[in-house]
């Protein structure tokens, strides 16, 4: 039976907000011992920015700490904490998507243990923080307020409770996947994705500034068939990230995808046109239909030499539902590697994802594979290394993957999902 953790059972301190508290915070758990355990608390959908809105550390015998990291943004304690603690583990659940917020004010761990990442591993059936604090440690945890707007200022109560609840169990739960993963002599594969997280990170700077194509991950782009509408997307989304960036903002609040496509695919030529378009698309109270006139109206002047070419963006694999028709041979390589591969993964109880990353299965089988087939493992080991795969996931797909490479009929499965499962994996 599940016990209700209303509280922290380590106390909600007050948030820390002053250099001369935040000493005392470095002070306090430099006398404890052990992991350090730290979360952070983003306003994502609510603000441009991925900043960190506050920043939660506990460490036993340290004692409970709650950072607004807002008004120490400049503070040279967090560099001091770094040198403190830098030969002590972290302990981070999804480290991947708290570390570049992290990163921002200065804090950056030299040795990881991921709880999430290391519950994949070691196989459990859900792996959110609330999951494995009732199935490893039976307890229950109110997680309904991991959405809120956290720039808000001050904090509610509820909230407070909420993020400190997160890491008052971080440790317990790091005990817990560490002890499975032993237990199923898959620590040392945990050990080498934490490794690789960390290296990954090792020269990261925090930046807002948006990814050259990422606009080409406009929702409803497969509606859109010409270069031209293509280039009025790319134009009026780069100019929505422009003014997101600017009045901080999510992008999603200040227009929506929907309204950026339609807009393409109509091309309304008045204010009061593009204002019916954009309709409630918008969280903005007096929407700058000028600007998205304006845009438009430039977009449509662009001469055809200079408009968007109609791919998919630069270095991704072509979209699944192509490779039928493009290289008929690389998809049956592939039908039957990622069959093997899912049996694996249900033998090692380990999702297919972390077993190996789709997208460097998906590399290699769109490949001519070597001519003679005694070369085939050491092919796949080869491209496997050099795309990153780590020592263990070598040890345990070359050997499935490499048989399959002279297939040259498809296996008669579902059609694999173009979106592979986001997942948690070490880069």
């Amino acid at each position: 039976m599940l016990t209700p953790l209303l509280s922290p059972r380590h106390g909600t301190p007050e948030i820390v907000a002053t250099e001369s508290d935040f000493e005392k915070v470095i002070t306090a758990l430099l006398k404890g011992e052990g992991p350090i355990a730290i979360d952070a608390e983003r306003a994502s959908g609510y603000r441009y920015s991925q900043r960190a809105y506050l920043i939660q550390i506990y460490r036993k015998g340290g004692g409970l700490h709650l950072i607004d990291p807002i008004p120490l943004k400049d503070s040279k304690l967090w560099q001091r904490f770094n040198t403190e603690f830098s030969d002590i583990e972290w302990v981070i659940h999804a480290s991947t998507q708290d570390l570049p917020c992290l990163i921002e004010v200065g804090l950056k761990p030299k040795q990881l243990f991921d709880t999430e990442l290391g519950a994949r591993i070691a196989g459990c059936p859900r792996v959110g923080l609330g999951a494995l604090a009732e199935s490893l440690l039976e307890l229950q945890l109110a997680k309904e307020h991991s959405a809120v707007d956290w720039s808000i200022r001050p904090l509610r109560t509820e909230w407070i409770t909420y993020a400190a609840l997160d890491v008052d169990i971080l440790l317990d739960i790091r005990d817990k996947v560490e002890q499975l993963l032993t237990e199923q002599k898959k620590l040392k594969w945990a050990e080498q994705d934490f490794a690789s997280i960390i290296k990954n990170y090792q020269d990261y700077e925090f930046t807002d500034s948006p990814k050259s194509d990422r606009w080409r991950r406009t929702s409803g782009m497969h509606k859109v068939r010409d270069r031209l509408s293509m280039t009025i997307i790319r134009d009026l989304w780069l100019s929505r990230d422009e003014l997101a960036r600017e009045i901080d903002l999510a992008p999603g609040r200040v227009l929506g995808d929907e309204a950026i496509v339609e807009l393409a695919i109509k091309r309304p030529d008045n204010l009061e046109e593009v204002a019916k378009v954009i309709g409630w698309r918008t969280r903005l109270e007096a929407p700058p239909f000028s600007r998205w006139l304006k845009v438009l109206t430039a977009s449509l002047k662009t001469p055809i030499e200079d408009q968007v070419e109609l791919r998919v963006a630069s270095q991704s694999m072509p979209p699944i539902k192509i490779w039928k028709e493009k290289n008929p041979l690389g998809y049956a390589r592939l039908t039957h590697a990622r069959a093997a591969l899912i049996e694996l993964s249900k033998l090692l109880q380990i999702p297919t994802e972390n077993l190996i990353t789709p997208d460097y299965v998906k590399r290699i089988c769109w490949q001519e594979p070597p001519t003679n087939m005694s070369e085939y493992e050491n092919f796949v080991e080869g491209e496997l290394t050099r795309l990153g795969a780590r020592s263990w996931q070598m040890e345990q797909v070359v050997s499935v993957i490499a048989p399959h490479l002279s297939a040259t009929e498809a296996l008669v499965v579902p059609e694999i999902a173009e979106a592979e499962t986001e997942a948690p994996v070490a880069p």
